[in-house]
């Protein structure tokens, strides 16, 4: 598959990473960008808008996490794909990259095949996304929600939600009064291809329940 209209962006301070993801990507006719800290890595996604952005955590300037959190706050990058590649494991640190914008988590070392497969997978997902939006806005009760501008309200009062806490109430709206099978959660809100701790589903339906408990929705 021809890959030279997709643009990714590979923010890491590791010279050898960059090299080595730019290389990798490169001979998947990819059009590669790359910046050493979190500072550049933010000019240079609004000025070359890429399709998907990779990113690690410890950096320079502004850690990944803080990185995809200021994306998010930018109207262009709110269904660019985001994925984290870093050595970090533990499940805090992935659930708070998950909880703010990202797509994916993907731990460090990584095959180059692997790695190829996993970013073709994301944009695989992201066509399919684009394909299966339907609706523009969904309303249930006084609560609406517009899958455009991930945005979520309750009479009229618009409700701050991550990404990941957005697509749950997403699919749960979807079926009203479907029970859904923590597989099927997994597989529609974070796919097939991502792997994450056991007690994330657990962390994002305890926050959701929260805000339901303090009449936020």
């Amino acid at each position: 598959m021809d890959h030279s209209n997709s643009k990714v962006l590979i923010v890491d301070d590791e010279p050898d990473i960059l090299e080595f993801l730019q290389y990798n990507l490169k001979k998947e006719q990819f059009q590669v960008y790359t910046a050493s800290n979190g500072k550049d890595g933010i000019d240079l996604a609004i000025k070359e808008n890429p399709n998907l952005i990779i990113l690690d955590i410890m950096m320079p300037e502004m850690d990944g996490i803080e990185v995809c959190r200021k994306l998010r706050e930018l109207p262009q990058f709110k269904n660019t794909i985001i994925t984290f590649l870093t050595a970090r494991s533990e499940d805090y640190t992935q659930i708070a990259a998950l909880d703010y914008g990202g797509d994916d988590y993907i731990t460090k070392p990584i095959k180059p095949g692997v790695f190829i497969s996993r970013i073709k997978a994301l944009l695989r997902r992201s066509e399919r996304k684009e394909i299966d939006a339907g609706e523009k806005i969904v309303v249930l009760g006084d609560l609406s929600i517009d899958r455009e501008q991930f945005q979520v309200k309750r009479k009229g009062e618009i409700i701050e939600l991550a990404k990941k806490e957005f697509n749950l109430i997403e699919l749960l709206v979807s079926k009203p009064g479907k029970v859904f099978t923590r597989d099927e959660i997994f597989r529609k809100v974070w796919g097939t291809d991502v792997i994450v701790g056991n007690r994330t589903i657990d962390v994002h339906i305890r926050k959701l329940r929260e805000k339901n408990r303090r009449g936020y929705y």
